[in-house]
C-alpha cells in the first residue's frame, strides 16, 4: 500500500465533482477531519452512520467518502444527544476525516445519473436540466506572435474543453491601438505615441469555477502591461452538467417490460408508478434521489418515462396519459453510487486500501 494524503484524494474527487456544481442548499465536501493527514484508506457509503463510523474504526480506514452529506443542515452545538453529534465526535476522537459528493456528483457529467443510465442502457444521453452559470468564455487580444503561448497556457489551466475535445479555441486576426502614457512600461511601442500592434483576438471556453485562475493565468503569461479580456456566461443549453438525464434505449420496451427490468436490475421487490403500463417507452428521464422536481422537464423532454427515487403522493396525478412515472426508492436509486466513486479512485490510485462499507444499510426500512 502507498501512503498519500488525504488532500490529494479530495483533490481529485472534486475534479470528477466540482463543489461549485452543487445547489445552493448543499453541503458537499469536507464534512470532519483532516486533509494533510496521511490516508490509510478509504471507506465508502451511502449516509455516514455510527456503524459506518465503528465499521472505519475496525478496519483501520481514516477517510469515509459518502454521498449524503452527514451535516446538511446547520448545526449549532455537538452533543451526543444527536446521531450527527455522535457521528462527528467519534470520527474527530478517531483521526476519521469525513467527505461527501452529493448534489455536485449528481450534477456531474460521469455522476449519479450518467451510472444509472448506463446501467438502464440507455443511449444518446444528456443532461435533463442544464445548470446555469456552469461555463465562461474569455475573449482577449494578444500579440499575434505571442497567441500560441498564451493559448497553450490557458489550455493548462483548464480553457478550452469541450466535450472530448481540449485545447478548443477560435481566434481571428486585426489591428489593436494604443497610447502609452508617462509612467507605462509597454511591451511594444513608444510613449506617447499611437501604436499599431498586429493582434490575435482568442476565445476560449472555460468552466466557471476556474475564473481566478484563469485571470491569474492571462495576467501572467499575456507579455501586455495591461491586458484587455473580457468575460461572458455562456448559454447552458448543450452543457454536460445539470439535474437528471434523458437518453433512448436501443430497443424499445412495454413500460411494464422496462419496470420488470428496473426491478431486477436495482434490486427492489415493489416500484410505484402511474400511468399506462402497456405504453411503448422509447426515450428514459430520469434522476437518482428526489427528483420529482423534473417530471415538468422529462414532459418537456417528450420522455415516455421518467424514473426517479421518491415522488410525493400528489404528483403521480395529472400526467398518465403523457408519461409513465415511476417511484424507485432513493436509497434504491442511489446505491451504486459509492461504486461509482470507488471505480474512479481506484482508477487513479491502483495501490489505495479501499473498500465499500459492509455495515451500511437503507435508512428506510421495509416488511
Amino acid at each position: 500500500m502507498t501512503s498519500m494524503i488525504i488532500g490529494d484524494i479530495i483533490d481529485a474527487l472534486e475534479r470528477l465533482a466540482p463543489l461549485s456544481h452543487q445547489e445552493s442548499y448543499d453541503n458537499s465536501g469536507i464534512q470532519v477531519g483532516l486533509t494533510k493527514a496521511e490516508t490509510a484508506g478509504v471507506l465508502f457509503c451511502l449516509d455516514v452512520t455510527e456503524a459506518v463510523i465503528d465499521e472505519a474504526i475496525d478496519e483501520g480506514f481514516n477517510l469515509i467518502v459518502s454521498h449524503h452529506p452527514l451535516i446538511f443542515s446547520p448545526v449549532k452545538k455537538i452533543t451526543d444527544a444527536t446521531y450527527v453529534g455522535r457521528c462527528v465526535m467519534k470520527a474527530i476522537r478517531n483521526g476519521i476525516t469525513i467527505y461527501s459528493a452529493h448534489t455536485c456528483l449528481d450534477n456531474a457529467p460521469r455522476g449519479v445519473n450518467a451510472a444509472i443510465a448506463t446501467k438502464i442502457g440507455l443511449e444518446w444521453t444528456e443532461v435533463l436540466r442544464p445548470m446555469e452559470g456552469v461555463l465562461m468564455k474569455l475573449v482577449t487580444f494578444v500579440p499575434t506572435a505571442n497567441a500560441d503561448a498564451l493559448r497553450a497556457a490557458l489550455s493548462e489551466t483548464g480553457c478550452g474543453n469541450i466535450g472530448n475535445y481540449d485545447s478548443c479555441s477560435f481566434s481571428n486576426e486585426g489591428i489593436g491601438t494604443f497610447r502609452a502614457k508617462a509612467g507605462a512600461n509597454p511591451y511594444v511601442g513608444a510613449i506617447d505615441k499611437l501604436h499599431r500592434e498586429p493582434e490575435t483576438r482568442l476565445e476560449m471556453v472555460f468552466p466557471a469555477h476556474l475564473k481566478s485562475a484563469v485571470i491569474a493565468t492571462l495576467l501572467s503569461e499575456h507579455p501586455y502591461e495591461m491586458p484587455a479580456y473580457d468575460i461572458y456566461p455562456v448559454d447552458p443549453s448543450g452543457i454536460n452538467v445539470g439535474s437528471g438525464m434523458v437518453g433512448h434505449l436501443l430497443t424499445p420496451l412495454r413500460a411494464m417490460e422496462l419496470m420488470q427490468r428496473l426491478k431486477e436490475i436495482f434490486g427492489v421487490h415493489t416500484l410505484a408508478y402511474s400511468g399506462d403500463a402497456t405504453r411503448v417507452v422509447r426515450k428514459v428521464a430520469l434522476c437518482g434521489g428526489a427528483g420529482a422536481f423534473l417530471i415538468g422537464d422529462a414532459l418537456r423532454a417528450k420522455a415516455d418515462m421518467f424514473i426517479t427515487g421518491e415522488i410525493k403522493y400528489h404528483d403521480f396525478c395529472g400526467n398518465e396519459d403523457k408519461i409513465v412515472l415511476v417511484e424507485l426508492g432513493h436509497y434504491e436509486s442511489e446505491q451504486f453510487t459509492q461504486h461509482l466513486l470507488q471505480y474512479y479512485l481506484r482508477d487513479l490510485f491502483p495501490s489505495l486500501r479501499m473498500k465499500l462499507s459492509e455495515r451500511a444499510s437503507n435508512l428506510k426500512q421495509y416488511i
